[in-house]
């Protein structure tokens, strides 16, 4: 019933074989940082998709537990725990707070829900820049460690000293989440949270709970967002309010507009095209964000699903022209 059809599945093999051989043609260190940190932000998106795109909720706090998950590691592994231990804890402590967050928050709709959760967001980036004891305040906390090395019989350990095992932690990382999430959404469960967004009187006519659906969404969508924070303070090694933010959230917003809400590949489109986009356009200073401004303007008008959708539409067009 989902299967691909074989163009698509071989579109998708080749862009694992370029990624995979990635680190052998990007031009410099800094170019690769940038897109170490895309796929980094790529699991954010695919979070903040599950919560926003299949289940129809305008969480605006994703940010904020893409922090938790970021401030999680740095703190424990600071503390002496290894970092494969304090990624998913930290996961965790996302999830546990996203659930008594969303008791409350999700019994509302639309935009008050959209503004509690923005409210926790504001709330939690205040508590990091004046948590000095904890969180170091707005100076953040320096000098994280690197994930201890995997001992792999015969290879020897696989350390993370260096950029390219790295961006490999994060790629792994990254089809990891796009493979869970796929088995999530196209399954009952799946279907339970689309049923949700399109219409929740007739979902709740149905038998399915709404309030449990949006509320396991939340839950698994914070989790995801504190694995995805919890690498990026790993890998960048500092970690400051500006993780927790809520620029933060609307950058990830922003990714998952354009890219396409619903699909699963427009998070990891937006989240990669958007920043290298924006950085090629340096030269322009700050006249580059009226081009983007600009741009944004007509994807929402244009191209509401963004670009996977655009492309999926003109797909659409010119296998219609064919059968002509």
């Amino acid at each position: 019933m989902f299967t691909k059809p074989v163009h698509t599945r071989l579109l998708y093999a080749a862009i694992l074989i370029a990624a995979l051989a990635l680190p052998w043609y990007v031009p410099d260190a800094y170019i690769f940082q940038i897109v170490t940190m895309s796929l980094i932000f790529a699991i954010a998106v695919s979070a903040m998709n599950l919560i926003i795109g299949f289940t129809g909720q305008a969480s605006l706090a994703h940010g904020a537990f893409f922090g938790i998950g970021a401030y999680g590691v740095a703190i424990m592994t600071k503390a002496g725990i290894s970092f494969w231990l304090a990624l998913p804890a930290a996961a965790l402590i996302a999830a546990f707070i996203g659930f008594f967050v969303g008791l409350p928050s999700l019994r509302t709709r639309g935009s008050y829900f959209a503004i509690v959760t923005l409210c926790f967001g504001v709330i939690l980036w205040i508590v990091a820049g004046n948590w000095i004891e904890l969180t170091g305040g707005h100076n953040g906390i320096f000098g994280i460690p690197r994930p201890s090395p995997i001992p792999v019989p015969v290879v020897g350990p696989i350390e993370f000293f260096t950029q390219t095992p790295l961006y490999y932690l994060a790629l792994a990382a990254l089809l990891l989440t796009i493979f869970v999430l796929r088995r999530l959404v196209f399954s009952v469960f799946g279907l339970s949270l689309m049923a949700v967004r399109n219409n929740e009187p007739l979902a709740d006519a149905v038998g399915i709970n709404p309030f449990a659906t949006k509320l396991i969404s939340f839950v698994i969508a914070n989790f995801i967002a504190g694995l995805a924070g919890g690498m990026y303070a790993a890998i960048i090694g500092a970690v400051s309010p500006s993780a927790a933010g809520y620029m933060m959230t609307f950058n990830f917003l922003i990714y998952l507009i354009l890219g396409g809400m619903a699909t699963l590949s427009g998070p990891v489109v937006g989240a990669f095209a958007i920043p290298i986009i924006m950085e090629f356009m340096q030269f322009l200073g700050d006249f580059r964000m009226l081009i983007f401004g600009a741009l944004l303007v007509f994807v929402i008008i244009y191209f509401p699903q963004g670009f996977v959708g655009g492309l999926r539409q003109l797909n659409q067009k010119v296998a219609a022209w064919r059968q002509q």
